[in-house]
């Protein structure tokens, strides 16, 4: 008997914009797909913040980190230059945004974490930054949870919709191609693709510059206006 319960599954993404957050308040049970290949030039270890009216990439720097290795196989590197580096750019691009003195503490508190499994990172990225939004989702990691590394692709994701007994599963709108609704309906699975809304909001005086890190969006936006944000989608 499926219970009425909705998840998402995604791989664990570094300072995601404001759509993957959308995702995890969305459902009951978030997971966090850490036993996946990893993707090289994807967000799994970068994102982009504002620059000057233009997009500059923040970059979590691997140590030897391959497309042959799964998420959760991979380290960041040990020079902790990065950190500096990335917070004195964080600091200097955004020390005049209006939430700056209460964003940056935890952005902060996130880049200095000890944590060098990437996996293990992001999901402690992920789950600090919904639980300072008050997103009350559930988290969990695939690897510690569900024992399917046999299957693949949409076999896999029906498999863990089984094991959970849900009754939805929600993925982002760029997946309609890898997933068949009518298969998920035989397995009585409801599937939606989340579509996020036009997001607008003031950065500085330039030309709004779209899909930008997370960081960007509390940067500029109280509390209560991102939480907003994070029912501004459709689902399809």
């Amino acid at each position: 008997m499926h219970k009425d319960k909705t998840i998402a599954i995604m791989q664990p993404y570094f300072f995601p914009y404001i759509g993957y957050f959308q995702l995890i308040n969305a459902v009951d049970r978030f997971i966090v797909y850490d036993d996946v290949n990893f993707i090289n030039k994807g967000w799994i270890n970068r994102n982009s913040i504002l620059s000057n009216g233009d997009r500059l990439l923040i970059t979590l720097p691997l140590d030897k980190s391959s497309q042959n290795k799964l998420i959760n196989e991979i380290e960041i590197a040990k020079d902790e230059k990065w950190k500096l580096k990335t917070l004195k750019s964080i600091q200097s691009l955004y020390s005049k945004a209006p939430f700056f003195k209460e964003i940056f503490p935890v952005i902060e508190s996130l880049i200095a974490s000890e944590q060098l499994n990437l996996a293990t990172f992001n999901f402690h990225l992920l789950k600090t930054i919904s639980n300072f939004l008050a997103i009350e989702t559930e988290f969990v990691l695939s690897s510690q949870t569900y024992q399917n590394q046999n299957l693949k692709a949409q076999d896999r994701i029906l498999d863990i919709c089984k094991v959970e007994s849900c009754s939805r599963y929600i993925n982002p709108i760029g997946g309609v191609a890898l997933y068949d609704k009518e298969v998920f309906l035989k397995n009585n699975i409801q599937l939606y693709f989340l579509q996020t809304q036009k997001i607008e909001y003031k950065q500085y005086k330039n030309e709004f510059v779209p899909w930008l890190s997370i960081i960007d969006v509390m940067m500029f936006n109280t509390k209560e206006e991102v939480q907003k944000m994070l029912t501004q989608y459709t689902l399809v």
